[in-house]
């Protein structure tokens, strides 16, 4: 290193708007995304997002500015945020510098690397598709998802996506002995407490990692919090050569977070308010997440709709990054449906003859086919009454809400609320039960016999028929599995 560049590089705040800090250097300019601190211990951040001229930059403040004035001393750290990563960080839980914040002691020795990576080189790619199991039976059976893909978890606010998530990284860690990292940006840290106190008596914290941008911090440190979990995830792919799964609670609010960046530096708002880079930004996270040869880190990202309006640019925009769209639906939540996933919506790129098979590719395409009859058989139910249908449209009628009650599940992170024992359920298992229902095997059968069980193995055991929430239907159809 020069003797000049050995000097600390000190500058000095020239104005301060809310979280834009505009800073000037007489000696050098620091480069795009070089961290700044000042403040007493350096306790103020700033990230450098765009040179104004031969001496100002202008930064986003990653920190609370209170107490930052003109004149104020600024030092330029000379590198851009970095993330800890190596086997300490597992088992913990991090802010987006890389501080603890579980209460346990502070990390030390620990390796630092940048948050801004470059996504793996085609050459470097995994080109076999291969399907990730999750254990769920309405996930596995009609939107498989892939090993090393992108899921995206659709739905508005409290229809069960930080449930569903939960699940997922309880049955990555138990049953597939991966790494599982759990990024919240912008979430509640209620939400975050819960889940670490959850996990560690689930026993899955010792391969689990936790990041948190919470949503009373800075937007920049919410914009953030994300490149910091992808590249821990990296490690573990890339050095240790494990499958990591990535779950972001909630990739909205990623968005919404450059959103506010993007405002406050000035840039002029696109269609409905969104920054102009919306598109650039959530690519370079998302092209990030790959499967290489070494390993697969597979996301599954809750994606919040603004009023469940699935037009919205944000979620036109994650849709494309996607191999898997499970759409979250209020009306089945509200039915007592759960996991509320719209099986006619959701979908998988995966759900290919080569590469589920032919069997699941076509048992499939007919569950599909059965849900969508009785979706359009349900406003002539409405009117006229479950008898003016056919025989035909009858069996299709009852073979529908069998199905739509054998794909429902007891999940083990909520066995203190429901008191139902969670259940994982095997790809060809669950095939097996819809396959064995759409014979009609079971139409003698009370369809709350079919409802949150695991297998059909468990249909004839008096203890697991629980009552289910009462529906909308009408009396006629209610009672159309009666002798």
């Amino acid at each position: 290193m020069s003797p000049s560049r050995a000097s600390p590089n000190v500058g000095a705040v020239t104005s301060v708007r809310g979280s834009v800090v505009d800073v000037r250097f007489d000696e050098r300019l620091p480069p795009i995304y070089t961290l700044l601190r000042a403040g007493a211990g350096g306790r103020i951040v700033m990230e450098v997002l765009s040179q104004r001229d031969a001496h100002h930059v202008r930064a986003i403040a990653l920190t609370p500015t209170q107490g930052l004035a003109r004149g104020i001393r600024v030092l330029d750290s000379g590198g851009p945020l970095r993330a800890p990563v190596g086997q300490a960080i597992l088992s913990r839980m991090f802010d987006v510098f890389g501080n603890t914040i579980d209460g346990g002691p502070a990390l030390s020795g620990v390796e630092g690397r940048s948050v801004h990576r470059s996504p793996p080189p085609l050459a470097q790619r995994s080109t076999r598709s291969e399907i990730f199991e999750t254990g769920i039976k309405i996930i596995d059976a009609l939107a498989p998802l892939e090993r090393g893909g992108k899921a995206g978890l659709f739905g508005g606010a409290g229809v069960g996506k930080t449930v569903l998530l939960t699940e997922m990284i309880h049955n990555m860690i138990r049953h597939q002995q991966g790494v599982s990292i759990f990024c919240g940006i912008g979430e509640r840290s209620r939400e975050g407490e819960e889940l670490y106190r959850e996990m560690r008596q689930a026993g899955v914290l010792p391969n689990m990692v936790m990041l948190f941008g919470q949503m009373n911090e800075p937007p920049g440190a919410r914009f953030r919090v994300g490149h910091a979990a992808l590249t821990m995830a990296e490690y573990f792919r890339d050095d240790e050569h494990r499958d990591v799964l990535l779950l972001v609670d909630n990739i909205f609010r990623f968005i919404q977070a450059g959103a506010e960046v993007s405002g406050l530096m000035g840039q002029m708002p696109s269609r409905l308010g969104y920054q102009p880079t919306m598109g650039t930004e959530l690519a370079g996270l998302e092209e990030r997440i790959a499967n290489t040869e070494a390993g697969a880190i597979t996301s599954i990202q809750a994606v919040y709709v603004p009023a469940d309006d699935f037009t919205d640019p944000a979620a036109v925009h994650t849709f494309s990054h996607l191999s898997a769209s499970i759409v979250l639906s209020r009306k089945r939540a509200s039915e007592g449906l759960y996991p509320a996933i719209d099986p006619l919506q959701s979908a998988s790129k995966m759900a290919t003859p080569g590469i589920v098979g032919a069997r699941h590719y076509d048992l499939a395409q007919e569950i599909r086919r059965t849900l969508a009859q009785y979706a359009q058989l349900k406003d002539i139910i409405a009117m006229l009454g479950l008898e003016q249908l056919s025989a035909r449209d009858r069996g299709i009628v009852a073979r529908a809400r069998r199905l739509e009650r054998f794909l429902t599940q007891p999940f083990f992170t909520t066995e203190q609320f429901t008191g139902l024992q969670g259940e994982l359920v095997a790809i060809t298992d669950t095939l097996d039960g819809c396959e064995r229902i759409l014979r009609d095997e079971f139409q003698d059968v009370p369809e709350r016999a079919l409802y949150m069980i695991g297998t059909v193995a468990q249909v004839k055991r008096p203890t697991q028929i629980v009552q289910e929430p009462t529906t909308r239907m009408t009396d006629a159809e209610a009672h159309s599995d009666a002798p």
